[in-house]
């Protein structure tokens, strides 16, 4: 008997011990992340660009919160915030609640789908069987039917009143003292609301530095940012891989990126051009699957 069935539950145990740790440990084992990118002009002084990203915000995740606020204590020069903030129709007072100490800096957004609608429970599986086929999100599959709206307005709303500058299929500055960085921005191509005709002809003239922005890093969005010699790109939606394996990485990116670039600073050429692309792993999790391992919340 214990030859039989001996080693069947020492592996459910160990199973059931990673299940605890990717649920109870890691998913609030909140860290910072610090990336250098040498894409300023020479003789400017180093900015601190904070970006957060996929905060998936779910009522009562007080812990999170705080981690949030506590962010404003790094000073930084601006904040971009690459979307997906909800996870929870009744969230957006505790994202705002959140990020209130870092509105209080300059900033600039974009929102993912998960600001737009609410989250179902969803099969893991589905995320193979979508890498397999090629197909994400509403690139190739069919409309959602009984979607949950969410309460974007209010998002943008306060972000807007607090001077941050909304990058959907539009461009944008910030001024910072002596620096002017122009951005360009995106709707989420994961839902087909990207519309680069719009925003199309690359940096512009006057500007100290200019940034691209987007949720979801799919490759016709990279390409025609790459292309138009944008020197960096900023990035989220793919939470890094969110349930890795360890020295091995990810298994998906929830998009048509490749999963060497899951998440971190990689670059990205296009049109004979080659842009930096910063992908954030983001600091939270759809509601439904409220784990991660291998690969920890961050800023």
């Amino acid at each position: 008997m214990r030859a039989r069935y001996g080693v069947p539950l020492g592996i459910t145990a160990v199973g059931a011990a990673g299940l605890a740790y990717a649920a109870c440990f890691e998913v609030r084992s909140f860290r910072l992340r610090r990336i250098t990118v040498p894409v300023l002009p020479r003789g400017m002084r180093p900015l601190r660009v904070l970006q957060v990203s996929d905060i998936h915000m779910v009522s009562g995740q007080r812990k999170k919160q705080r981690w949030l606020q506590s962010l404003a204590g790094l000073r930084p020069d601006f904040v971009v915030n690459t979307g997906d903030n909800l996870s929870d129709p009744e969230g957006v007072p505790e994202v705002l609640d959140a990020l209130g100490p870092l509105m209080e800096f300059p900033g600039a957004y974009v929102f993912g789908s998960n600001d737009y609608y609410g989250p179902k429970p969803r099969n893991p599986a589905r995320y193979l069987l979508e890498k397999a086929s090629g197909k994400h999100g509403l690139n190739g599959n069919p409309p959602v039917v009984g979607a949950i709206h969410n309460p974007w307005t209010e998002l943008r709303d306060a972000f807007d009143a607090a001077g941050w500058v909304g990058l959907s299929n539009t461009r944008g500055r910030l001024k910072l003292e002596d620096i002017e960085i122009a951005l360009t921005g995106l709707d989420d191509p994961h839902i087909k609301r990207d519309r680069y005709a719009e925003v199309a002809g690359g940096p512009e003239s006057g500007a100290d530095l200019s940034l691209a922005v987007v949720h979801a890093p799919y490759l016709r969005v990279l390409d025609a940012f790459a292309a138009d010699r944008y020197p960096l790109i900023l990035a989220g939606h793919t939470h890094g891989g969110q349930l890795c394996i360890p020295f091995y990485g990810a298994l998906v990116t929830n998009c048509d990126l490749d999963a060497r670039r899951v998440k971190g600073l990689s670059e990205h050429q296009a049109g004979g051009h080659t842009s930096y692309l910063h992908v954030s792993a983001g600091c939270g999790t759809n509601r439904y699957t409220p784990v991660r391992f291998a690969c920890p919340p961050e800023a």
